[in-house]
């Protein structure tokens, strides 16, 4: 019997695997890809995105819908409002850090003025400390309270554009145990921020709250620092995103990149040499060099 005639016909998309090159590159990552053996002449390490080669600017445009589409899923957890058990003044009555007198007259203040967080009140009028009000406030988002020792804003700016940075209140603080990223905000956390910088550092991300004057002097450290080079985007929509990317990663050809949402901003990395990567996605980099950032922004205006 002649076995040949009984085999499984070859999948004109499926490329045969290149010794030296990566599986995730192997094959065109849009489902509908058309390109046929053409294919087979590309070099298949570059442009990757989110781990798969994409053959075409077309089949990179069908690769960046699809994760859009995926994205624009909404988190539990993206611009979700967070339900505080007890107000601010309550829990720091119950622990014994403030009396009634002293709330009462903080909240006065803040009545008559229209203006300013109820703890800044009771730090201004009633002698509380920044330390009872971080510490309350930690307790209402059930995360711990941070220091900033140990930060590092060299290398932190190069977590993420200074832009997104400015935008969500977020600090990246420092790196433990080469698994661990601290981030620290000052009074509410940004729970899709922190997902979307886990995803794309690969790393856990520990989130919590610093006192407000130590995390302004880590701030003003941080915007002191070199960010990686970005350029920020303002589309009308979904479809000019795709486009946007797309059109970009087939002019940049980068080694690996990724894409993640935060809020109405969609922000994109990539790593343009294999020697800038040093996680799932490229970790954080060591340098600025071969790495790039592009910031788009949907429905909004300069």
């Amino acid at each position: 019997m002649n076995l040949h005639l009984y085999q499984k016909p070859l999948n004109p998309h499926r490329i045969p695997q290149a010794p030296g090159l990566p599986s995730a590159g192997s094959t065109c990552g849009n489902r509908e890809c058309s390109g046929g053996l053409l294919a087979l002449f590309k070099d298949r390490r570059r442009p990757i995105f989110e781990g798969q080669w994409g053959c075409s600017t077309k089949c990179l445009r069908g690769m960046v819908e699809a994760k859009l589409r995926r994205e624009s899923i909404q988190h539990p957890m993206d611009g979700a409002q967070h339900r505080h058990r007890m107000p601010l003044g309550l829990i720091m009555l119950a622990q014994g850090w403030i009396t009634r007198e002293q709330l009462q007259a903080a909240l006065v203040a803040q009545r008559h003025a229209g203006i300013g967080r109820i703890g800044s009140w009771l730090i201004a009028r009633c002698g509380s400390t920044e330390d009872h009000v971080t510490r309350a406030l930690a307790m209402q988002w059930r995360c711990p309270v941070l220091t900033t020792e140990g930060f590092e804003p060299g290398r932190m700016a190069l977590s993420a554009p200074r832009m997104l940075l400015e935008q969500t209140g977020l600090v990246p603080l420092r790196v433990a145990g080469k698994r661990t990223l601290y981030v620290g905000f000052d009074e509410k956390l940004d729970q899709a921020a922190c997902l979307a910088l886990e995803r794309m550092s690969g790393l856990a991300v520990q989130s919590g709250l610093v006192e407000e004057d130590e995390l302004r002097e880590a701030h003003t450290r941080l915007c002191g620092s070199q960010f990686i080079e970005s350029a920020v985007e303002h589309v009308s929509d979904a479809e000019a995103v795709s486009n946007g990317v797309a059109h970009l990663l087939s002019r940049v050809q980068p080694r690996a990149s990724c894409l993640v949402r935060i809020h109405q901003y969609f922000w994109l990395r990539m790593w343009l040499e294999s020697g800038a990567m040093t996680g799932r996605h490229g970790g954080l980099p060591t340098h600025r060099q071969d790495v790039l950032d592009r910031v788009y922004t949907v429905g909004t205006t300069q």
